[in-house]
Formats: structure tokens, sequence, C-alpha cells
């Protein structure tokens, strides 16, 4: 990709950095490699993004890059949007894996004191009080829109990094909108986001450092000036005439 083949230095020195440009523009394919050179839980049936099979050439990529910190950070994961699912199959086999060792445990000590059978159970009890309060006891019970912004709600915790690969994905507008919000809160907090999107509403956050791929080298670019902002803006102020001229160009 001549936009990464080209690249030097990536200043990410702001709290919000976003990665913009066409499919197969390279934006995701460098978040990916970073998220593997940082080293960062990954959200999905994975744990993390250097044991994931599917990124074994951002594996690679990984190893071409040096990660400078000015403060190391450990906190935080790495979430591409279509992983989402393989997250919330994880956290239901785990549930499930609890719920069954919480049986065992009441039958093995259904002779022996309560006390006992309490301390036995306590640490699979309290992990599943704790997936209960971030996820509910039913997470099938939630749109999947739902769910995945209840996930940002409980996982966007301070002084964390986070890298998100199109996290408007499963939103609507709406909940683009509570996304930003959550944002403004995590970076009041101390943390830092590298996000590549194609929403102009998450391209529009404050002081945001936007880089757009779409040439031969990642340049900084305004966010008016981006062609997401500018097409979106284009067929809003007129779609009648826009639609029409796209059905002229397939005729």
């Amino acid at each position: 990709m001549p936009s990464i083949a080209s690249l030097d230095t990536l200043d990410c020195d702001v709290p919000v950095v976003c990665f913009v440009g066409e499919n197969g523009s390279g934006k995701s394919t460098l978040l990916e490699a970073i998220a593997v050179a940082a080293q960062l839980p990954s959200v999905g049936s994975v744990g993390r993004a250097e044991d994931d099979d599917t990124l074994s050439q951002q594996q690679l990529l990984a190893k071409a890059l040096k990660l400078a910190w000015r403060s190391r950070r450990y906190r935080g994961f790495f979430l591409r949007a279509e992983d989402f699912f393989g997250f919330q199959l994880r956290t239901k086999t785990e549930r499930a894996e609890l719920v069954e060792d919480l049986a065992r445990i009441e039958s093995e000590y259904a002779d022996r004191s309560d006390h006992a059978k309490t301390l036995a159970m306590g640490p699979a009890s309290s992990s599943l009080r704790e997936m209960d309060r971030r996820y509910g006891i039913d997470p099938d019970a939630r749109s999947h829109g739902e769910a995945y912004l209840n996930f940002f709600q409980q996982r966007l915790v301070p002084g964390g990094v986070f890298l998100l690969d199109e996290p408007e994905a499963a939103l609507s507008p709406q909940r683009q909108l509570a996304l930003l919000a959550l944002m403004f809160e995590a970076v009041a907090e101390g943390s830092q986001f590298l996000v590549a999107t194609h929403s102009p509403l998450l391209l529009a956050y404050p002081g945001a450092r936007i880089y757009s791929f779409d040439n031969e080298t990642i340049a900084p670019i305004a966010w008016e000036d981006t062609d997401h902002v500018r097409i979106t803006r284009d067929f809003l102020a007129d779609p009648v005439r826009y639609l029409r001229h796209l059905r002229a160009e397939d005729e």
C-alpha cells in the first residue's frame, strides 16, 4: 500500500486521532498493526491481536513499527466492528461456563456447611455478578446497536488507549453522537483514541487530528476537506439532483 510504504513518522500526540480514506487505502491495516505492536487486548473471539490468525499480514507490519510513548499505557483495547459478534459469543460462553461451575459446586457441597459452600462458590459468583452488571443477564435482549454501545459504556476506562476500527458500523447517527459523548468523558479522564472511520460525525470530534490515506503519503486533512464530509454535505443539500446524476451515469 503506497500510503503505508511511504510512512516515516506519524505523530499521535493529541487525545483523538482519526484515520480516513477509501476502502483499501490502508487505514485499517495500519491501525491493526499498531494494535499488534501496542499489545492491547482485542475485542472478539481471540483475546489478543498478536494471536489473531486473520491479522497475519498486520503482525508482520507490526514488526516494522516502532511505537514511542510519552507515558506507556496498558489499559484499553482494540476493536474491529465486525469482531463484536465474536465477543458476544465468547461472553455468552463464559457466562454459561460460570453457571455450570456454580451448579457443580452446589451439588458437590450439598452435604457441607453453608460457609464452606459460600467460600467455594465465591470466585465464580463474583465473576458472574460482574458480567451481569456489565452486559445484563440476557445480552440477547438488547439490539445489536444497544449492546454495542453498552460495551463502550462499560469498557471506556480512565487513562486508556482505545484503537477503534469503524466503530460507527453498528450505530445509528444518534448512537454515534452518544459514542462521541462517551469519548468526551474518557478523554477528560486521560484516555486517547485512534479511530479509523468513515463517519463525518466521529471525524468532527473537536481538536481531532485527521490523517488522510487517499494519496501516496499519509497527510493531515481538515474535517471539511475530507471526501466523507464533502459528499455527505453535497448529497443532503440536494438529494434529488444527486440521485438523478447517479441514475444518468448508469444509463
